[in-house]
């Protein structure tokens, strides 16, 4: 089934590169106009533009801001209102660092917390009172299995994703009752991917490999092996599909959810 979804306008952090530039193309197939987030410079940002109007998005416009200052996520979503109406949330951009809780930096600590789980916060209250008035909304949080899950080395990310989760569920809970069937709803939910074929990898392959000494394939079947028993990668676009179903009307009552692609990950 495909999930018509002209006439609405989406806003996605992150929307420059993996799994946000795949949700951005998704949306723009279904026909919504798109506010794509993200931190390049303005000849890559005209590219990124082409390339979501020639998927099919009505319009498009690019829009930057450091997400660890609250100051530039209130004037991003100023403009972001002052160009269209906000019909859909996805907040997707995040960053990580891997390190013994001893080792992180209380720089890395606040940078971390800052863009995962403050910047979805701040994004929301902004855009939430507004979904309500027009009886229809979505926010699709890109969590992780590290919301659900712990693993080691990962204190402050693990932490962000717990807590983005968690107020995912809050502001369910708070805007459950707003709208009905026809309308659509207001509807708040994260999306919970385990290892995904995006560049944000490579770290993590590179360090496998000088571990095992082994090949990047072998470093990947190692990495899943440990983690996620269907020992297949999920590709950037099949989380962009869920996120685009998760907007359909028939969606309505799927809220406060963590839903995982892990391919049995968050199951053992």
């Amino acid at each position: 089934m495909t999930t018509d979804l002209r006439g609405k306008t989406v806003l996605i952090t992150g929307a420059d590169r993996g799994i946000g530039k795949a949700i951005a193309l998704g949306f723009a197939k279904a026909g919504a106009g798109i506010a794509a987030h993200g931190l390049v410079e303005p000849g890559e940002a005209l590219v990124l533009l082409a390339q979501l109007q020639a998927a099919g998005s009505p319009q498009a416009n690019y829009f930057d801001g450091d997400l660890r200052d609250v100051d530039q996520i209130d004037a991003l979503m100023a403009r972001v209102f002052a160009w269209s109406h906000l019909d859909i949330l996805v907040n997707n951009a995040g960053i990580q660092h891997t390190a013994p809780i001893a080792q992180v930096t209380t720089e890395v600590w606040d940078d971390i917390l800052a863009v995962n789980l403050s910047a979805a916060f701040h994004t929301m209250r902004h855009a939430l009172p507004r979904m309500a008035a027009a009886q229809y909304g979505r926010v699709i949080n890109i969590a992780s299995v590290h919301g659900l899950v712990a693993s080691v080395n990962k204190a402050p990310y693990v932490a962000a994703k717990f807590g983005l989760v968690g107020l995912s569920k809050v502001a369910a809970l708070e805007y459950a009752g707003i709208g009905s069937a026809e309308s659509g709803g207001v509807t708040i939910n994260c999306i919970c991917p385990g290892w995904v074929d995006t560049a944000l990898l490579a770290p993590q392959i590179a360090e496998r490999r000088q571990e095992l000494g082994v090949s990047a394939a072998a470093a990947i079947d190692a990495m899943l092996a440990e983690k996620q028993p269907s020992h297949r990668l999920s590709s950037p676009a099949e989380i962009a599909r869920l996120a685009v179903w998760l907007c359909a009307p028939d969606a309505h009552n799927i809220t406060g959810t963590a839903i995982p692609v892990d391919g049995g990950w968050t199951a053992q």
